[in-house]
């Protein structure tokens, strides 16, 4: 990682503070499933400048492959400036490394492993973001909030991610589709696709049609 960060980041755009751009990259690790907004990573990083240059450094770490912040889903309208990022590491080895976990560990820390089974989903759809086949968000609106949006032209899906077997509703789902209309919507793991088979196919195989 270090590597990957010191040659793809650091040789090739000018980073102020090198030291913040690696802390940043360990949190984003650390809380990637979560939203985060940029007034709580500066209380967490010493000398983390301002919001603008945590956005940069973000945006550097995304070029890179390793972490982005996923932007809120606001249908037609702009974006406020105001949204707080979804971290989303693009590979889950840089989560589960940063973890300390044994495998073992990881499967009976059941929060721990919600956010890695969200976070690989969110990495096979981030990564097929990148390669242009569609855009990709999450959703919040107070309590009620949607793991993942996917746009692709003017169709919209939302998406749901379950780690374990469970028959809670999804009131998250039920207003999204309230609010936006979406083409199609999505329970990954839990009672829905199962997390492998959504891994293993293309990104465009649930989207297309």
């Amino acid at each position: 990682m270090e590597t990957t960060i010191a040659r793809d980041v650091l040789l090739l755009s000018r980073v102020d503070k090198p030291a913040l751009l690696r802390r940043l990259f360990e949190l984003g690790c650390r809380y990637s499933g979560q939203v985060l907004s940029y007034n709580k990573m500066l209380g967490q990083l010493v000398d983390a400048g301002n919001t603008t240059t945590l956005a940069h450094y973000l945006e550097l770490l995304g070029g890179a492959g390793l972490l982005i912040g996923l932007a809120k889903f606001a249908g037609q309208a702009v974006r406020q400036r105001g949204w707080s990022p979804k971290l989303q590491v693009l590979n889950t080895a840089l989560l589960a490394s940063q973890s300390g976990y044994s495998l073992k560990e990881a499967r009976e820390d059941r929060e721990f492993w919600g956010r890695l089974v969200e976070s690989a989903v969110g990495a096979h759809l981030a990564n097929a973001a990148a390669a242009r086949e569609c855009e990709l968000f999450y959703w919040r609106d107070r309590n009620l909030e949607v793991d993942f949006v996917v746009r692709a032209g003017r169709a919209v899906a939302a998406l749901e991610v379950k780690s374990g077997r469970s028959r809670d509703t999804l009131p998250g789902l039920a207003a999204f589709a309230a609010a936006f209309k979406p083409k199609r919507l999505f329970l990954v793991g839990g009672d829905g696709i199962p997390v492998e088979e959504f891994l293993f196919r293309p990104v465009a195989h649930w989207f297309r049609g």
